[in-house]
């Protein structure tokens, strides 16, 4: 997506120089059986050819809150056609938020989109074109989960960067199984330096026989060209769910955990096998079972599990992730050297950022507090609403509000959902000739505050 602002980049061509380079002086690796005795312009015509007429360029109009008012503008991205009935597959940050989707195929036509399923954990989504009933099978592409896929392998990045046609870069996979902190929660990532700028986004990433082994999510600038996408096998495991639910619909058992061989920690549990608690969330299936910090599971159900490094734990949280709601589980653990078994009931997930609501005369978004979203404000108050967005300058600035206050009251009425300061909210421009005045409290890094909100002036006409 053009907007996207979580890592800066920038494109290449040096990729493709040294993959050439490579190859006249017969350094490629015969494991990567595509390239091996062919002409590297053959391999590329022949990948290209086989996914290109597959790749779409999105546009739509996505709402933005941050800045204390809800801001419309144009955001562009990338997809791939995933069935010849006009599935699409791309990231669920390129089409969160946004309203009138729109594609344009590779032959030019546009069409219009709805959105199917998404994910954001896993930055995933499944729109689909409105095509008309007598419209032609259309060309897609075929995921496929590559195995042996190893550092040095061919791959093309493909995509709209910049909002612009759609393009091909070219490079290797720099490393095949990629930890990113806060961004591995149930998948690791393939790490390649071919060019994936901002609108490659939801493109495919192929490999040389012309499969999709992955979705450009990430790109950077630091250290040189490197870019990110969501293997295939992550993409194969949650599909069917996001057909059939609309989203993944992840288990929560509130379990944290922790290899053993943990080197940002520096620290090293002498054990062979298992995963080590780290902690559990309050109010959670494991901390009600009984669960501990540094119990070692060895076992979830019949399945032995191990996380070594980092790079081990996310396959263990989708495992756990993937479990059935309601229905409990055995968890195999260890504790001071002797076995015990605990039974955990895993619950929905559910939704994992909350919704927003626009204060225009106040000059404030309000957004629902969400224990996945804002642990830090889900631990201050379970439920509620907090300041999203201020406008500067702007009525709530100047009495005091800040970003992050949890509004606990409003005048007398306290406020505890979306709805409750929706009503307030109306009553108050109901009233507004008669009182331009409320008494708000909020709840700030634990201490509560009060703060008188004049909203007489409208700083839109002003």
């Amino acid at each position: 997506m053009k907007t996207i602002n979580i890592i800066t980049v920038r494109s290449t061509v040096a990729a493709g120089a040294i993959l050439a380079s490579l190859l006249i002086s017969g350094c490629v690796s015969s494991t990567n059986n595509a390239l091996y005795g062919k002409d590297f312009q053959e391999t590329i015509t022949e990948g290209k050819n086989r996914v290109f007429p597959s790749v779409v360029y999105i546009i739509g109009l996505k709402d933005d809150m941050q800045q204390g008012r809800k801001i419309s503008s144009a955001v562009t991205g990338s997809g791939v056609i995933i069935s010849p009935d006009g599935e699409i597959l791309t990231n669920w940050h390129v089409i969160d938020k946004v309203k009138d989707i729109r594609c344009q195929l590779y032959d030019g036509n546009g069409y219009d989109a709805k959105l199917i399923g998404s994910d954001k954990d896993t930055d995933l989504a499944l729109i689909k074109l409105d095509l008309p009933k007598n419209a032609k099978p259309l060309p897609f592409a075929k995921i496929k989960d590559i195995k042996d896929l190893k550092a040095g392998d061919f791959v093309m990045a493909m995509g709209a960067p910049w909002g612009l046609n759609r393009s091909v870069s070219i490079g290797i996979i720099s490393c095949e199984r990629r930890y990113l902190p806060n961004k591995s929660q149930y998948s690791l990532w393939y790490q390649t330096d071919a060019s994936i700028s901002p609108g490659n986004s939801g493109g495919p990433l192929v490999n040389s026989e012309g499969y999709v082994i992955g979705i450009n999510t990430l790109g950077s600038m630091r250290g040189g060209d490197m870019g990110f996408a969501i293997p295939s096998g992550t993409i194969l495991k949650v599909l069917p769910r996001i057909r059939k639910y609309g989203k993944v619909n992840w288990a929560w058992t509130g379990l944290n955990l922790q290899p053993l061989k943990d080197f940002n920690r520096n620290i090293n549990f002498n054990f062979k096998n298992g995963v080590i608690v780290a902690g559990t969330d309050p109010e959670s299936p494991a901390r009600r079972a009984g669960m501990q910090t540094r119990d070692r599971i060895v076992k979830i159900g019949n399945t032995p599990v191990t996380a070594v490094t980092d790079e081990d734990v996310p396959a263990i949280r989708s495992i756990i992730g993937l479990l059935p709601f309601d229905k409990a589980v055995n968890f195999s653990v260890i504790r001071d050297g002797k076995p015990i078994n605990f039974s955990i009931t895993p619950k929905e997930k559910g939704e994992v950022e909350g919704e927003e609501v626009e204060c225009s005369r106040w000059d404030f978004t309000v957004k629902a507090i969400n224990k996945f979203d804002n642990p830090e404000l889900y631990f201050q108050r379970k439920t509620g609403v907090f300041i999203y967005g201020l406008e500067y300058p702007g009525n709530a600035a100047k009495c005091g509000l800040r970003k992050y206050d949890i509004i606990i009251k409003i005048g007398s009425t306290p406020i505890n959902t979306l709805d409750d300061i929706r009503k307030v909210y109306d009553k108050s421009m109901a009233d507004i000739k008669i009182n331009h005045k409320l008494l708000i409290t909020v709840l700030r890094s634990g201490l509560m505050r009060q703060m008188v909100l004049d909203f007489s002036r409208d700083y839109d006409k002003d």
